[in-house]
Parts: structure tokens; sequence; C-alpha cells
């Protein structure tokens, strides 16, 4: 079986919902540039790295030159950054979520079947 960036980046896409939360990661990442969402640096550059890093036409192990190591390597980073970067896109969920309701009383609730 062989593999391409092609057949990569869908793998990747598959992984748990990935694109469904491609607009909250560039909402991640421009209210984190704007300055508003508390994030340490490292935490959101690495897994972007890694993404540009599989992306890339340059690789530290082509496929052309070892088929099976090349593409291995890619699998490692893509095995190490989209779960790092969903992680950190679900804390961005549930900090953005206690923002917009952090005012937010509950009066009188009741249960609608």
């Amino acid at each position: 079986m062989k593999y391409s960036k092609l057949n990569l980046a869908k793998e990747a896409i598959n992984h748990k919902g990935f694109i469904k939360k491609i607009p909250d990661i560039f909402r991640m990442v421009k209210m984190w540039r704007r300055g508003t969402y508390p994030m340490k640096s490292i935490d959101i550059i690495l897994p972007l790295l890694g993404i540009l890093y599989v992306i890339s036409p340059i690789d530290l192990l082509p496929e052309f030159a070892i088929p099976v190591l090349g593409v291995m390597d890619d699998l490692a980073v893509l095995s190490l950054t989209i779960p790092k970067l969903i992680k950190e896109v679900d804390k961005f969920l549930l900090w953005e979520a206690q923002q917009k309701y952090s005012g937010a009383q509950v009066i009188d609730a009741e249960i609608v079947k």
C-alpha cells in the first residue's frame, strides 16, 4: 500500500471531528494573537509547525528516497500534533463558553421535553 501526503491529510482530517474544529482553530489563533485568549505560545506553535511539516514538500526522510520511513515520520508527527491541537481547541471552547456565560444566571429553570 502506497502512502502519499494526500492520504495522510485525509487520515488526519478523519481524526475525531477534526473538520468540525477547523473554524474553532482559526478563531482560537486569532484570539490568541489579539491577546484575548491566554495560552502559552508553545502550545499552539508546535502543533501548527507539525501540520506545516506534514503538508510541506520538504522532509527529513523523503518519501521518494525511503518510501516506508518517509511516510512513518509524517505519521509520527501527525500522531503527536493532531491530538495536541484538538486538546488545545477543546480547552479554548471551554474557556470561550465560560467567558460567554460567566455573568449569566438561571432564574426559573424548567425541564422541557
